[in-house]
């Protein structure tokens, strides 16, 4: 007979040699990040228009009267808004009605349902989620303001310091 090749040692050595080559740590990945990430991105169904002091908007407090808010998105389905500090107003579910105002005395009213609320400690601000309630005022004219939003925002553009004319003479 031939002779008999001893393949355990063979084998044993062989392991010894990747196990050397992959003797660094696997490298741990935080997933918590990205999987927040694609969430979002799954729970937002409907276009969102960013605003930053684009409009003055007011929610009514009952028994207390009007609240200065920032509004912070908008889309079809509802808004959220700043208050600019941690104290809460509201409470999850509660119906609240909201003015944004087109002037100092002429506003657009709308009622939201309360979703959600978080005090954002970056910014200062208690950031406020609310739906739209539906048939609570003119669908349609809430739908157009949205729409009319969306496509200002789409195009805005900022001053950066532009000369006004306060009176101009002819000569």
């Amino acid at each position: 007979m031939g002779q008999i090749i001893d393949i355990k040692n063979r084998l044993k050595s062989r392991n010894n040699k990747e196990k050397s080559k992959s003797s660094k740590p696997a490298e741990i990945v935080d997933m918590t990040e990205a999987r927040e990430a694609i969430i979002n991105s799954e729970r937002r169904v409907v276009k969102r228009t960013i605003l930053s002091e684009f409009i003055g908007a007011f929610a009514i407090v009952p028994e207390r009267g009007l609240l200065k808010v920032a509004l912070h998105d908008i889309s079809e389905k509802g808004v959220s808004f700043n208050i600019e500090d941690s104290q809460s107003y509201f409470r999850h579910d509660q119906e609240v009605a909201m003015r944004v105002y087109l002037n100092h005395k002429t506003f657009f009213p709308f009622v939201v349902k309360l979703r959600n609320q978080r005090f954002i400690v970056d910014e200062g601000v208690t950031r406020v989620g609310a739906d739209f309630v539906p048939d609570s005022m003119n669908n349609t004219a809430l739908h157009h303001f949205v729409k009319f939003i969306e496509n200002v925002s789409a195009t805005l553009k900022t001053d950066s310091g532009d000369i006004q004319v306060s009176h101009i003479a002819n000569r």
